[in-house]
């Protein structure tokens, strides 16, 4: 039972935007994400005690009720015991960010990273670029060096996301170079979207499909340039693209990004989005919920936990903005 009516409001938002969840699940849900927000912690310990202390509750029952949350159902008490499919809460997810958007901006940015906890895990994710950071909606967690390609579940998140995203909406999909690959950027332009993936200097280009080919270096050499255009890019697995190229002053190198949009549709500053992702690691790491010293060993644990913190990342978002629907639009134009 919740006495606090900050948590139970929270509760309540919690599982109008998640419906499909259980009501113990929700609850269960909207109380880490809460204990998360208000301990700036991810911590079992940090969060039943602040818990307790606010809801009126010995610490120790709540520890056990939130350790069960993240728990598969066989190993809960009780006879009704299920398991908290992750995976159907990142569609709900995005569905939830897209209504907190203005009705008329009809674009947005879903950037693929991967990170890593220690030598435990890989969480491979997809995050909304917005308000300067990046809100996870959807991931697979890895064991750190596990074998085998991450293909199958890069595979599997856009498709369980896709049918989120309303018809007639511009996505763009940005990655940065250890990502790219040319299954990704096919599969990102079989679902509607348009890959926005960062490129290696190395290997060759040719600007059409008659011409020499040269160095990917060769066209922007030098801080202050910058080169677009549709290409034929690599000699091996070549690929027939728009290649966008720019090397800003104060940078060491240019980013060399590839994508299906024309050339008047694209600009390369795009990309700048991106790096927003790099704040939700630190939200979810050291600047926030402190995940770093997480002791789960089990993947399928530790993603019920990301989930509470991907909500607790979108709760952060909201309370920043001046409001709800108040968010700046992402600089697609």
């Amino acid at each position: 039972m919740l006495k606090n009516k900050y948590l139970k409001q929270w509760s309540c938002i919690v599982s109008e935007h998640l419906p499909h969840l259980s009501i113990p699940q929700a609850i269960g849900l909207a109380t880490w994400s809460f204990g998360m927000v208000m301990t700036k912690s991810s911590s079992l310990t940090q969060v039943s005690r602040f818990i307790g202390a606010v809801n009126e509750e010995k610490p120790n029952t709540v520890r056990q009720r939130l350790k069960e949350w993240y728990q598969s159902g066989k190993a809960k008490k009780g006879e009704k015991r299920s398991t908290l499919e992750v995976s159907s809460c990142f569609a709900p997810l995005l569905m939830w960010v897209i209504s907190l958007l203005p009705i008329d901006l009809e674009r947005i940015a879903l950037a693929m990273d991967a990170t890593t906890i220690g030598n435990k895990f890989v969480v491979l994710s997809i995050n909304v670029l917005l308000a300067g950071c990046g809100i996870p909606i959807a991931w697979s967690i890895v064991k750190a060096n596990e074998p085998g390609s991450w293909k199958p579940y890069w595979q599997k998140l856009l498709r369980q996301i896709k049918e989120a995203v309303p018809n007639g909406w511009t996505v763009i999909v940005p990655a940065d170079r250890g990502l790219y690959a040319p299954w990704l950027y096919q599969v990102i332009v079989e679902a509607g979207w348009h890959p926005f993936l960062r490129i290696n200097q190395q290997g060759l280009v040719k600007i059409s499909s008659h011409g020499q080919w040269q160095p990917l270096d060769a066209l922007v050499s030098a801080p202050g340039q910058s080169w677009s255009g549709q290409v034929v890019c690599f000699k091996t697995n070549p690929l027939a693209c728009t290649w966008l190229a720019r090397w800003d002053s104060g940078y060491q190198e240019p980013w060399l990004v590839l994508t299906d949009l024309s050339p008047q549709r694209a600009d390369a500053l795009w990309y700048g989005l991106r790096p927003s992702t790099d704040c939700v690691y630190r939200d979810l790491k050291s600047d926030g919920w402190q995940w770093q010293n997480t002791r789960l060993l089990d993947p399928q644990r530790a993603e019920r936990l990301w989930l509470a913190m991907a909500v607790a990342t979108l709760w952060m978002v909201m309370l920043g903005g001046e409001a709800e629907n108040q968010f700046p639009e992402p600089n697609l134009s």
